[in-house]
């Protein structure tokens, strides 16, 4: 059996979505630049896309950029914001529990002079409202907070957080986990990404609400009103645009709550049938993610054994599991060596069956008791 148990690296795009791909990429191949009507009807579906993102995350006073996929639009909104709100002061607030591409934007603000304030998590990856509060002051360009925590699942007060800073601090959020399996609540800057929800690599957007001004991220021929220039990505546009449509109906026909059904009943299974475990994932968490530590074991030993077994699994991640080092989310969440060694993220999809879960149970039971058996022996 093969069972895709990683869906927060990356999602299978939906039939939909590749067919049309394949028919822009056939038949709406025009610049959308160009003033002829195959150009134009290019730019038409552009458009079009940018509605279905919209009607997505909630119609708000903003606009939609396409830009390359949740990376780059985190580097824009973080670099670009801070740089732009720069006047206001020189400080950002932060978690410490951000994807790399935020932390990463971090480092590089912090070496051009700026004071950046990493927030704690407890150990189920909260943070303490108590402590954001103290950090807001006058001189706050920028806070990033991301809705959910990609590898936990753990869902933050984005809203409340909001309301608590200054009209002057612009505030972004990292949803590319969350899009599509919640509700987003409007904050001033917000990224996205079209694989993670059933749409193609190398798409993504960045969301920027109706008078918040930031820097161009990439300049040249002014595509994207100037925010993002460089010729379109037609076929990304399109394949994400129709993601976020199917996404959209699965949220109105409760998808997400199907979801949330078959992760309690995995996490409930897994508590009656193995010993030893450490649940990670917290109850306010998205409806796809479950983190579960196996102590006594190593996850990338258990990872791979599921995976002769035709089940992927992550051990962290994804966009930084191929590195050597443990868990940065998990290890500011204060867990043991042991709880971190032996962690494993499960995410869950729409095309996750019950059968599949009742299968990975079964294997993995077998693999811990495996790995924990030969380690007692020696």
């Amino acid at each position: 059996m093969f069972v895709y148990l990683d869906n927060s690296a990356t999602t299978k795009p939906y039939t939909q979505v590749v067919k049309t791909m394949m028919n822009a990429l056939e038949k709406d191949f025009g610049n959308p630049s160009a003033m002829y009507s195959l150009g134009i009807d290019a730019e038409k579906l552009i458009r079009k896309s940018r509605e279905s993102v919209k009607d997505l995350i909630g119609k708000g006073r903003g606009e939609i950029f396409f830009t390359s996929g949740g990376t780059e639009s985190d580097n824009m909104a973080i670099i670009c914001g801070a740089m732009k709100n720069g006047k206001r002061g020189k400080k950002i607030i932060t978690t410490k529990v951000e994807h790399p591409a935020v932390l990463e934007s971090m480092k590089l603000l912090e070496k051009r002079g700026y004071d950046v304030k990493y927030l704690n998590v407890d150990k189920y990856c909260n943070i303490d409202i108590s402590e954001f509060n103290r950090e807001l002051s006058d001189d706050v360009a920028l806070i990033s907070i991301m809705a959910a925590n990609n590898e936990i699942g753990t869902v933050y007060p984005i809203q409340d957080l909001y309301e608590r800073k200054s009209p002057d601090t612009i505030f972004h959020s990292d949803c590319v986990q969350a899009l599509g399996k919640m509700r987003l609540h409007h904050v001033d800057l917000m990224s996205f990404s079209g694989h993670k929800i059933h749409g193609p690599k190398g798409i993504g957007g960045i969301y920027i609400k109706k008078g918040i001004s930031i820097h161009p991220y990439i300049v040249g021929g002014g595509q994207e009103k100037h925010m993002r220039s460089g010729t379109e990505n037609v076929p990304g546009i399109v394949g994400f645009g129709k993601a976020c449509e199917i996404s959209r109906k699965n949220l109105s026909d409760d998808g997400c709550e199907k979801i949330s059904k078959l992760k309690r009943y995995f996490k409930e299974n897994i508590e009656n049938e193995i010993s030893d475990i450490r649940v990670n994932t917290p109850e306010n968490s998205l409806s796809t993610i479950l983190n579960v530590s196996f102590l006594g074991t190593k996850s990338e030993v258990i990872l791979h054994r599921l995976e002769e077994d035709g089940i992927y699994v992550s051990a962290g991640s994804a966009c930084s599991s191929n590195k050597k080092g443990e868990s940065h989310v998990l290890r500011a969440m204060g867990l043991s060596k042991d709880e971190i060694e032996g962690a494993l993220r499960f995410s869950l999809s729409g095309f996750t069956t019950e059968e599949e879960l009742d299968y990975t149970l079964d294997k993995l039971k077998k693999a811990v008791e495996s790995f924990r058996s030969i380690a007692r022996r020696r």
